[in-house]
């Protein structure tokens, strides 16, 4: 007797047997059910996106079909009514993706992080719905002053600390401003802030070691308390072994010195690394590398076994992936490399919690892939350290590239010849040199009058000052919708936001007042479960159209 399924797939059958005590190779028992089991494109498609149940891949003893076989029961051997079994995959949830130890020491639901976009365009609203959706947020501290940073915290601690939800906040290093670091680390210790992203470092500074270490302790069980999270954001190797290893002991004596760390916590600081969780951050909007996820991921990797090898720690070192995570082809690959979490940057400020304006949101949904650029940051300018931003609808970076083209060029201001300087003044600051210095020069008396200073003894520093400024509130502009500024609008922005537009054309997320931080990281996250499970089906044999790897869109609860 023959059984015939309508699934999608004319004329496959499954046989019934009365003696299937000889099971072929490769088998692990044989199953039997109910409902019968499905063959076929759909049937396929239908084991893919059924992540939350057992799935049994079965074999037709007549034609050898693989199939996919949903409840039912499972035994070591062949009984009447029953087919041969070939693999159980048991279920599977987004919660489930990742290193359990992450979202057991974070205390999420998920494996997913929202980067700490600067300027306030990861605000506090965008923080909080993404712990209310049972991730981690970082505030975007970055390039806000500290009444800001210090009010945006405290929001966060009075909404969020009672739900018993996590947050943290960005701890960017400032080359040229090494005392509002200070600042912003002596601020987040003495409000209790747990979590920081510390974000473009290339080596260790007091302010991120001090944090670290602060208030860490041996419990009576013998287990070390640290209460203080380092999130390290990554691109280079050699800077992640900075943080891997212990703080040098040079610098642990001169905080210990400064009153700033105390003897007991310096001395077990020195059996601990800086940072126990790693964003590995690949190609991406703002600061980056623009390297491939793979490669330094694998890179990273090595530094972390190493690491824990010389210096024999016993508590885990979590490596995240960021850069490029705007699918969940994307999410599932990097969860595949072994990331214990995925960080996203750019969808996020395309969402309407992000402190991007909806002018700005507007650009970001036009955008495809190669629609970014280089230029010049305004934070690091004189380093000559660039920013990867959008290019379509915008010509801030060719203004900026030409900003730093003249502070290379020349020594100061009035060394520009007077048609460039011209072109400057009319068309990039739409002011005069003295009228742009002058407004400059405010701005630094209020934040660090020692620039002013130096400025005004050094006619270069000046220049750069000056420049940095348009670099500086062109974001701004962005994220204010100033409308005449439009064309200067400076929207950090990497290849992911083609790839998530392109991904969530002709779904409800294409739309701009739909896409929120909690849809986007709902649908990432399933969608990546659904990618795992169909790989995880073709690995076993059973074969999978090429459109159950592309998971659609669609409002989840």
């Amino acid at each position: 007797m023959q059984s015939h399924l309508d699934n999608g797939t004319a004329g496959v059958s499954v046989g019934t047997t009365s003696d299937l005590t000889k099971l072929p190779s490769g088998a692990i028992g044989s199953w039997s059910g109910a409902v019968l089991p499905g063959f076929g494109d759909v049937a396929a498609a239908d084991a893919a996106e059924r992540i939350r149940e057992s799935c049994v891949i079965v074999q037709d003893p007549t034609t050898g079909h693989l199939g996919a076989a949903f409840g039912g029961s499972l035994v070591l051997d062949g009984s009447p009514g029953s087919i041969p079994a070939l693999a159980v995959l048991p279920a599977m949830y987004p919660e489930w993706l990742g290193d359990r130890s992450f979202a057991e020491t974070h205390r999420t639901r998920f494996a997913y992080v929202t980067g700490a976009m600067a300027n306030g365009i990861a605000t506090t609203k965008l923080v909080i719905e993404i712990a209310r959706a049972g991730g981690l947020g970082f505030f975007g501290a970055a390039g806000l002053d500290l009444d800001r940073v210090e009010a945006g915290i405290s929001e966060l601690a009075t909404t969020l600390d009672p739900e018993g939800l996590s947050w943290g906040s960005n701890l960017i290093h400032s080359p040229n401003e090494p005392a509002l670091e200070e600042a912003v680390a002596d601020l987040y210790l003495r409000r209790g802030v747990r979590k920081v992203s510390a974000a473009a470092y290339m080596g260790l500074t007091p302010s991120i070691v001090r944090y670290a270490y602060s208030g860490i302790s041996v419990l009576p069980d013998g287990t070390v308390h640290r209460p203080n999270m380092v999130f390290a954001k990554i691109s280079r190797p050699e800077v992640a072994g900075h943080f891997m290893s212990p703080a040098p002991a040079a610098m642990l004596d001169a905080l210990v010195a400064a009153g700033k760390l105390t003897a007991d916590e310096a001395t077990l600081a020195a059996t601990l690394p800086v940072a126990e969780d790693f964003t590995v951050e690949s190609d991406s909007g703002g600061h980056t590398d623009n390297r491939p996820l793979a490669p330094l991921f694998s890179a990273i990797q090595s530094v972390r076994d190493e690491r824990q090898t010389t210096f024999g720690y016993t508590r885990p070192i979590r490596l995240g992936a960021a850069g490029g995570i705007a699918t969940p082809q994307a999410a599932a690959s990097a969860f595949a490399l072994g990331a214990a979490y995925v960080l996203t940057g750019t969808v996020n400020e395309a969402c309407v919690e992000s402190g991007l304006s909806d002018a700005g949101r507007q650009m970001l949904a036009a955008a495809d892939v190669a629609d970014i650029t280089m230029a010049p940051a305004a934070d690091m300018f004189e380093l000559g350290v660039d920013v990867q931003v959008l290019s379509r609808g915008t010509m801030f970076a060719i203004r900026a590239k030409q900003l730093y083209q003249l502070y290379r060029s020349y020594p100061s201001l009035d060394a520009i010849p007077a048609d460039e300087a011209a072109n400057v003044e009319q068309k990039i600051l739409q002011a005069t040199f003295d009228e742009s210095w002058a407004a400059t020069r405010e701005f630094w008396l209020e934040r660090d009058p020692a620039q002013v200073d130096k400025a005004e003894a050094d006619p270069h520093h000046k220049m750069a000052l000056t420049f940095r400024s348009y670099l500086g509130q062109s974001s701004r502009w962005a994220n204010a919708g100033v409308a005449h500024r439009q064309l200067d609008y400076q929207i950090w922005c990497g290849p992911a936001m083609g790839a998530f537009n392109a991904w969530t054309e002709g779904s409800f997320l294409a739309s701009v007042a739909d896409r929120t931080v909690a849809q986007v990281a709902r649908n990432l996250l399933e969608g990546a479960a659904v990618v795992t499970r169909a790989q995880q089906l073709r690995t076993y044999g059973l074969p999978v159209p090429s459109h159950v790897f592309n998971y659609r869109p669609r409002p989840l609860g």
